[in-house]
């Protein structure tokens, strides 16, 4: 393939690539040797993103010539002679001294684009090239372009996990803190042969860069130690600025310090060691209130379409019925003395989980399913059903579950709902234990998957249709389904 842009050139082998570009070998009329990356156009994103005016920015893959071809952005470098990435898969952990080299090459880069007021966002070995002896960082622009090409939580392609920010993970704006971050990341990388966060999933790079402890550093001298531990805070603000990082860097001495001097830097060190703790602890609670308060909003939200979906199949077979909104999109369905009952989605803030009882998985908030008729003669007057948003059977994925507790045969409980509802609390709690408490699980936890609620609708009307006829009856064995299995343990 040839190229017509400023210059002409010549495109060979593929060479590397990602997620948004390919690489290829390529040279020009005169013989010139470059790397040519097409990135493919996507709407919103103009040629212009992939661009940032470098001049007077040490240590950058400059941009010799670009233009388009077909449906793909087309820029040119220089073709350096590898990655940090290929040399460290072919040296493994480096040298302190070197180490400490690449290090600066890429803190004097990050301190000139801070005071341009520029942020790399992806910063990791693929994208850090040997170029004329020096270490240079490459691809300005592609993470920007990526981040409009996409949606904002999709903007995590594999090869950036293991370097990306708290805040990153927080769905929040990269600052120059970010970049150092990724920086540290990259220290603790070069001298220990692997960074400090391995996975190996997404939700697992998730939790360990938001809640995990960085393993120690077991190579670095105490000064150098002191400072990737501060480029690794989880709260930005706590992160030294790209300068005092260079400046820091050149400080590192070639040869152990020794004497009172080596004492006060490993008593620096430790000091570092216990801020880092204090602030991964107030880093980690406040990111879990995050999580919640997002977790609780797609509770609500999911809550909604579960709940306009049986109203509107009842509504549409029964249109004469009775229907009452109730609060946060609950309602009620009167057919003669039958009266079906969905509440709005609660909080969870009770005592469900305690260090001396845990709890099996988590619930975020719930809801109550009841359907009420007069008690007949047996005393029987309906049934109730728990809605959990919980990830119940699967750590980490939230959905709504329905299920619904019996009164355990031991110690039988006089009643006029069977089964029946419970908040997720200390006895739902027991339920669901090897501990033999007051009551016991009667329908198994029975996700409400969006899209298919063709059985749970068909359920419910069947047994409202039952209520409104006068028929509807005490379930005939307990517990109606075999709950067994139907969480996680």
């Amino acid at each position: 393939m040839r190229l017509a842009l400023n210059k002409e050139w010549a495109v060979g082998a593929r060479i590397g690539g990602g997620g948004f570009g390919a690489v290829f070998e390529a040279e020009d009329t005169a013989g010139e040797k470059a790397a040519v990356k097409l990135v493919p156009k996507a709407p919103g994103t103009e040629r212009e993103m992939l661009f940032t005016d470098l001049d007077g920015v040490r240590n950058v893959v400059p941009v010799i010539d670009s233009g388009e071809h077909e449906d793909q952005w087309v820029l040119v470098m220089p073709r350096a002679e590898k990655s940090l990435r290929d040399h460290l898969e072919e040296h493994g952990r480096l040298p302190l001294d070197e180490a400490v080299a690449v290090l600066i090459d890429v803190a004097e880069t990050l301190a000139d684009l801070k005071d341009r007021e520029i942020v790399h966002r992806d910063l990791k070995p693929e994208n850090i090239l040997l170029l004329g002896g020096r270490w240079c960082l490459a691809d300005f622009g592609i993470a920007r372009y990526a981040e409009a090409t996409t949606a904002n939580h999709t903007f995590k392609f594999t090869g950036t996990f293991a370097y990306m920010a708290p805040e990153r993970w927080n769905n929040q704006r990269a600052t120059s803190a970010s970049d150092i971050y990724a920086l540290g990341v990259l220290a603790y990388e070069l001298l220990e042969g692997a960074p400090p966060f391995t996975g190996p999933y997404e939700h697992d790079y998730q939790d360990q860069h938001l809640h995990g402890t960085v393993p120690p550093l077991t190579t670095a001298p105490p000064l150098l130690a002191a400072l990737i531990t501060e480029c690794l805070f989880r709260a930005p603000q706590g992160r030294p600025a790209a300068g005092n990082v260079l400046a820091r860097l050149g400080q590192i001495p070639a040869v152990p310090l020794s004497g009172g001097l080596a004492a006060l830097a490993q008593a620096n060190q430790a000091a570092v060691a216990r801020q880092a703790e204090a602030d991964r602890l107030a880093s980690a609670h406040a990111t879990e209130a995050d999580r919640r308060k997002a977790l609780l909003e797609a509770a609500t939200t999911s809550h909604s379409f579960i709940a306009d979906a049986l109203l509107t199949a009842l509504t549409n077979a029964a249109p004469s019925a009775e229907v009452r909104k109730g609060n946060l999109g609950g309602w009620t369905v009167r057919i003669n003395d039958a009266q079906l009952t969905l509440s709005g989605p609660k909080e969870n803030t009770e005592v469900w989980s305690t260090p001396s009882t845990p709890a099996p998985f988590d619930v975020i908030a719930s809801a109550t399913l009841s359907l009420q008729v007069p008690a007949n003669h047996h005393g029987y007057g309906g049934r109730s059903h728990s809605l959990w948003y919980a990830d119940a059977k699967t750590e980490g994925q939230y959905q709504w579950f329905e299920t619904a507790f019996m009164s355990t045969p031991f110690r039988p409980v006089t009643g006029t709902t069977d089964p029946y509802a419970l908040n997720p609390h200390h006895e739902s709690r027991t339920a669901i234990s090897p501990t033999m408490g007051m009551h016991q699980v009667a329908w198994p936890f029975t996700p409400l998957a969006l899209g298919d609620l063709d059985e749970f609708i068909e359920r419910w009307a069947a047994w409202l249709a039952q209520a409104a006829n006068g028929r509807l009856a005490h379930p005939s064995h307990m517990p109606e389904r075999n709950p067994q299995g139907s969480w996680r343990t």
